[in-house]
C-alpha cells in the first residue's frame, strides 16, 4: 500500500497516529541537522519533519524538489502552526522514507 492518508485529509484529531504517504516534494528547508520538506499531492499539502535519526540516510539518499518519495511516521502537532492551509496544525515526524522516483531540478 502506498499511503494510508492522502496529504490533504490529516489534522489535529489525528496526533499520534502512525500514517503512510506518498507524494511530490515540493519545498525543501534545512536548518542544521533538522529538514523539512512539504510533500503534495492532488488532495493537499502536509509538512514532514526529518530528524537527526535520517541525516545518515538522507547523505546517502539526497531528496530533492518534484521527488517522487513514501513516508512513514507519526502524526505530530507542529510548534508554529501555518494557518494559511488546512493541515497546517500538523506535520509528520519521518522515521522511514523511500524514494519511488527521483526527478532533475526544476528550472
Amino acid at each position: 500500500m502506498y499511503r494510508t492518508h492522502t496529504c490533504g485529509e490529516l489534522r489535529m484529531e489525528q496526533v499520534g497516529l502512525e500514517v503512510t504517504l506518498a507524494g511530490w516534494i515540493q519545498t525543501v528547508r534545512k536548518f542544521g541537522s533538522i529538514n523539512f520538506f512539504d510533500l503534495r499531492d492532488r488532495y493537499g499539502i502536509t509538512q514532514l519533519l526529518f530528524g537527526e535519526s535520517l541525516n545518515a540516510k538522507l547523505d546517502a539518499q539526497p531528496l530533492g524538489r518534484e521527488f517522487v518519495i513514501q513516508v512513514k511516521g507519526r502524526v505530530t502537532e507542529r510548534s508554529s502552526k501555518n494557518k494559511n492551509i488546512p493541515t497546517g496544525d500538523i506535520e509528520i515526524t519521518v522515521s522511514d522514507f523511500t524514494i519511488l522516483n527521483a526527478a532533475k531540478t526544476p528550472p
